[in-house]
């Protein structure tokens, strides 16, 4: 019951970290205009993935996507790579784990493939969260890296320079999910630990003979009277064996036939 509890949980968490991780890609306030030297302005600006917005104090918003890839930078692009592959990754683990469930039941499958699928869509939330986790800290020491640049400028009399921007909303969105999707996965990994099914200890059991070991072949026997005399045969220079003769009784050799 508790594999099945720890399992359901992950997928519940792995869902809205994906899902998460999906809002954040699409959110627009990843950079906002930093207003602290400037509370009141006509013009408030903020920055995403996909386009750059601009909202009067009217109440009109007016938002630009950004037209070249390759004028963006490189670093840019890096970020909305891993955010894309960790959305992928989280898709996938969604649909590997949803066949995974111990409380589903899809034909005849065995309890280790279920194991093996949790692993896998396990290792796959783990990736997406990573993903999504990096991503985000990429495009925030962006951010702090020009903050503190535009600071220099402006105590520096170079106040119209560029405007200074902060973390938005996007951001804090996305480490919560990359969160959630990692701590989903290792709750999955966990879970298939107790789907793999138990082995039995004593499959095979082998039983040793105490003494020697005495092998018997079959075949036929052969009876001997046990007072036999091992002889050996010499061969030498002038002996021969003896012959039968044709009465049928042996001739054996002399004395003299040996010299």
């Amino acid at each position: 019951m508790s594999t099945t509890i720890c399992q359901v949980m992950g997928f519940i968490v792995s869902s809205l970290g994906v899902a998460g991780c999906i809002v954040s890609t699409a959110m627009d306030m990843w950079s906002t205009q930093d207003l602290y030297d400037n509370p009141v302005t006509a013009v408030f600006q903020y920055q995403g993935l996909w386009r750059s917005c601009v909202r009067q104090s009217s109440g009109f918003t007016e938002c630009r996507p950004y037209f070249t890839i390759l004028g963006l930078p490189a670093m840019f692009q890096a970020v909305r790579a891993l955010m894309i592959v960790g959305i992928v990754l989280g898709i996938l683990g969604l649909f590997v784990c949803i066949f995974a469930l111990k409380c589903i039941r899809i034909g005849n499958m065995e309890d280790s493939a279920k194991a093996n699928m949790t692993l896998t869509s396990g290792i796959m939330f783990i990736v997406a969260g990573l993903c999504a986790i990096t991503g985000v800290s990429v495009f925030a020491n962006m951010l702090v890296t020009n903050f503190w640049m535009s600071t220099a400028n402006m105590y520096q009399g170079m106040q119209n320079v560029q405007n200074r921007y902060t973390f938005g909303s996007a951001l804090f969105v996305g480490w919560v999910a990359g969160g959630l999707a990692l701590v989903g996965g290792i709750m999955m990994c966990l879970a298939c630990r107790g789907l793999v099914p138990e082995e039995s200890r004593y499959k095979a059991v082998s039983y040793n003979a105490s003494g020697r070991n005495i092998s018997y072949r079959t075949g036929p026997y052969k009876v001997g009277s046990g007072y036999e005399p091992e002889t050996k045969a010499r061969k030498g220079a002038g002996y021969e064996e003896a012959a039968r003769s044709e009465d049928g009784r042996r001739s054996y050799p002399s004395k003299y036939d040996y010299v």
